[in-house]
């Protein structure tokens, strides 16, 4: 196998899709990426047996062949080589010659053969979406997904399509996220997708109209944007019934300004470290929202304006599941609901329905 690409095409690939090379395993192959030299053209693929991402680049193939490379020493050679053009040969003992300019390495390979293949869907659904209404619902949720592994089905967001909605949710059982878009789709489809999936989607999905395709199997899900396609196991397992979660009414509501009450979460969050963990209590009364915090190192307080309507209360909460909250709102104003100082407190936006947030509050001790 021999070929030239131009360093810019092959740094960019590696870089993307080297996410998903297998970091333990006991698979050699899945700890390197393959390449794939045609006429014309180069693939490459990094598969870890539950996340694979390939993408194809413009290459002046000499030979055509295949060949693994161990990613990250593969990596780092391109991304240091001196010239433009990368010249790349791998001779039948699996020695690969990489050359540029002055530059030149020679490195072990291992035979494309133990490369394991990627899952083929069979009798899959296909929906599209455009890049850039995936990027934000997908953008607006994965900060929500669980890390812990008490629940893994929770690890992941469910996409959940009936009558012309797409719902996608994220639970973490501290919080909820869920954002909403019609789409062109009449059957019902529900499937959840890993959290670790969705991260790396997000950095390959473009801010365009351009359309993704998606294809839903029984196990595995694939997403097909322009330059790359994403493979992924789906995970299995009774999600959280988020319809049941979501309380249905608020005895208070406020609209406030996103931007100026992140800045004062973020002003008296300041006392709170790893070591000295508080909650930020919030007093919500007619016209001002009072946010108070107190730790062994001192008391913050400060307050914003807002629009307040029912009850005054008196709640406590996270200050990071607060601020994710606040910050994926991705809006200048938002609607706040809360329903007494145990009940979730609901996130929305001014107006309509494309999201919705739910916080857990924390018990607070009286001083």
């Amino acid at each position: 196998m021999k070929f030239t690409v131009q360093k810019k095409d092959i740094t960019e690939a590696v870089s993307n899709i080297q996410r998903a090379v297998s970091t333990k395993t006991s698979i050699p192959a899945l700890e390197g990426i393959l390449l794939t030299a045609s006429k014309g053209s180069l693939e490459l693929c990094a598969y870890d047996l539950e996340l694979g991402i390939t993408t194809i680049i413009p290459a002046q193939t000499q030979e055509e062949g295949k060949a693994v490379l161990s990613a990250k020493i593969f990596s780092d050679i391109v991304r240091r080589t001196p010239d433009e053009s990368i010249t790349i040969s791998v001779d039948e003992k699996n020695m690969a010659t990489i050359e540029s300019g002055y530059s030149l390495f020679t490195i072990i390979g291992i035979p494309a053969v133990e490369f394991p293949e990627l899952p083929k869907l069979v009798d899959a659904t296909a929906v599209s979406l455009p890049a850039n209404v995936l990027k934000s619902m997908v953008r607006q949720t994965v900060f929500a997904v669980a890390e812990s592994d008490a629940k893994p089905i929770h690890q992941g967001s469910l996409f959940s399509m009936e009558d012309g909605q797409l719902d996608v949710v994220s639970v973490d059982g501290y919080r909820l996220a869920k954002r909403t878009e019609a789409v062109d789709f009449k059957e019902n489809l529900s499937f959840v997708v890993p959290g670790k999936t969705l991260s790396e989607l997000l950095r390959l999905l473009k801010d365009s109209e351009e359309n993704i395709g998606i294809s839903v199997g029984r196990r595995h899900i694939l997403f097909k944007t322009e330059s790359y396609t994403v493979i992924s196991s789906l995970l299995e397992g009774e999600f959280l019934n988020y319809k049941a979660a979501i309380p249905q009414e608020g005895k208070t509501e406020v609209v406030l300004r996103t931007r100026e009450a992140i800045e004062s979460v973020e002003r008296v969050s300041l006392l709170i470290t790893d070591r000295l963990k508080s909650p930020v209590r919030c007093l919500f009364s007619p016209g001002e929202i009072k946010l108070l915090c107190t730790t062994s190192m001192g008391r913050a307080s400060d307050q914003i304006t807002v629009e307040l309507t029912g009850e005054d209360v008196e709640i406590g909460f996270n200050n990071r599941y607060l601020l994710d909250a606040l910050r994926n709102t991705e809006c200048d104003e938002v609607r706040v609901q809360l329903n007494g100082p145990l009940s979730p407190m609901k996130v929305m936006p001014k107006e309509g329905e494309s999201f919705l947030f739910l916080v857990l509050p924390v018990r607070l001790k009286n001083d």
